[in-house]
């Protein structure tokens, strides 16, 4: 099944927008995935954002699965030096509606360029379900982001 998704590239100013629109994630997970569920796609449907971690994600030593993006944000957001670099936490950003509801890429894109404030750098139709079988059979040893890019300029599809 294929749901529109829009994708941006993990960048410090990515992680400092995020904490200051969307603040502390709703959940964070072992692998290193950040999830915010928010009501604010087109229409008032609820989307979720979902920050995918790097392939082979490893926590970085005294700091806690719930503390990773707030501790990392707080860094970047004051010159301080992050719990890890970026490129060792996060591939990238992904929003898509949160529980099946059948959106457009180009109104889910407009929504979340409204919400978040930055233009994705990619947008279209994503196969999930192909992305989630290719991550757990790689244990975790492939790119989300990379997967889901790949399939946006297969398609044609843009921001």
């Amino acid at each position: 099944m294929l749901v529109a998704a829009a994708v941006w590239r993990a960048t410090p100013e990515l992680v400092m927008q995020l904490d200051e629109r969307f603040g502390e994630p709703l959940d964070a997970y072992v692998n290193g995935s950040q999830v915010w569920m928010r009501d604010d796609g087109p229409g008032g449907v609820s989307l979720e954002w979902r920050l995918h971690p790097v392939a082979r994600y490893e926590r970085p030593a005294g700091v806690g699965t719930y503390e990773v993006f707030s501790e990392t944000a707080l860094a970047l957001a004051t010159g301080r030096v992050p719990p890890a670099p970026l490129e060792e936490l996060w591939d990238g950003l992904e929003v898509f509606a949160a529980y099946g509801d059948d959106l457009e890429p180009q109104p889910l894109v407009a929504a979340a360029v409204a919400a978040l404030g930055l233009t994705p750098d990619g947008a279209g139709l994503v196969d999930h379900d192909s992305v989630g079988d290719a991550w757990e059979r790689a244990a975790g040893a492939v790119s989300v982001v990379d997967a889901l890019m790949s399939q946006l300029l297969r398609s044609g599809d843009s921001p």
